[in-house]
């Protein structure tokens, strides 16, 4: 494995050793995000910009090749539905963003403690701390929401504990609301802030904590002044992994929220299997995407005015 690995690198080096080697190089990663992202985002935005109809496929593509040739005809009427009808979706776009907030805000309170115990933690319990946090990746996140299920329905491990201590007298109902769809986002997302905070804690040099120590710094000034400033990148990296996904999430909402946390997952599933309006729904699809751009576009204009201050 050693050689193998040396012999890697040799033939990396030697392959960014000259301008044409650098540019076969980088043009790996590029065509696989242009064959696995640019080409479908292009695909649903030409199913967004086409006309529904009866029929297999469900829809008339806004360009692509027929038998007279190429042909280029979109189409706007699914975005112009979306503006007319825009107060049926305001409500599922304004449930994801404060359960996708919530839930990725209640990430970072509990990983962060998590994270910074793994990067000053040595040897084996260094390990055994990542292997905890990995280890709910190994499981299907579908059974990690039955799970919660399980502990949150009326006769589930909760209800029973508060119980047995006396603090309720019947058992209190935890299912289809809020709290039920914060615990579920929490314990499939969790290893995602984790990971990243991690990655940058580890990397801060400890004699930065015993120069602070030695000028009288406390805990928590220690704790503003470096250990926060560093983990920047780590935060804003976890907060996009855990933001972004929960915001299109569908199966957490459906199987633990009710009606009053439907969420933008379930709009589009409801609109591509039940109503079958294909361009309606990628026109949402498309919207989703600009709208989670916009805290993308401007974490990343923050972070980078940071790293010029």
């Amino acid at each position: 494995m050693g050689w193998a690995r040396r012999h890697l690198i040799t033939l990396y080096q030697q392959a960014t050793s000259s301008k044409i080697g650098l540019f076969l190089v980088a043009m790996i990663p590029l065509a696989w995000l242009t064959l696995f992202f640019a080409v479908p985002l292009l695909e649903i935005l030409g199913v967004s910009l086409g006309s529904s109809r009866r029929g297999v496929p469900p829809f008339i593509p806004a360009w692509g090749l027929s038998d007279e040739g190429l042909f280029f005809a979109p189409n706007s009427d699914s975005y112009a539905l979306l503006l007319r009808h825009s107060s049926d979706y305001l409500v599922p776009l304004y449930n994801s963003t404060r359960l996708a907030f919530g839930s990725m805000l209640i990430c970072l309170v509990l990983a962060f403690p998590i994270a910074l115990w793994a990067a000053r933690a040595r040897g084996a319990v260094r390990l055994s701390l990542l292997v905890m946090v990995l280890l709910p990746f190994w499981t299907s996140s579908l059974l990690r929401v039955y799970a919660v299920m399980g502990l949150l329905n009326p006769t589930g491990y909760v209800n029973q504990f508060l119980l047995f201590l006396g603090l309720i007298d019947t058992p209190l109902d935890l299912m289809r609301m809020d709290i039920s769809v914060y615990f579920g986002i929490v314990i499939c997302y969790l290893p995602l802030m984790v990971l990243p905070l991690y990655a940058v804690l580890v990397r801060i040099d400890e004699s930065l904590y015993e120069a602070a120590t030695d000028l009288g710094a406390t805990r928590t000034t220690t704790f503003m002044t470096i250990t926060l400033p560093m983990a920047r990148a780590g935060i804003v990296a976890g907060c996009l992994l855990v933001f972004i996904p929960a915001m299109g999430e569908f199966m957490i909402p459906e199987l633990l929220g009710g009606p009053e946390q439907l969420m933008m997952g379930k709009v589009l599933w409801a609109e591509f299997f039940r109503s079958r309006d294909w361009p309606v729904a990628a026109a949402l699809a498309v919207l989703l995407l600009l709208v989670l751009s916009i805290p993308i576009l401007w974490l990343r204009h923050a972070e980078r005015r940071m790293k010029e201050t």
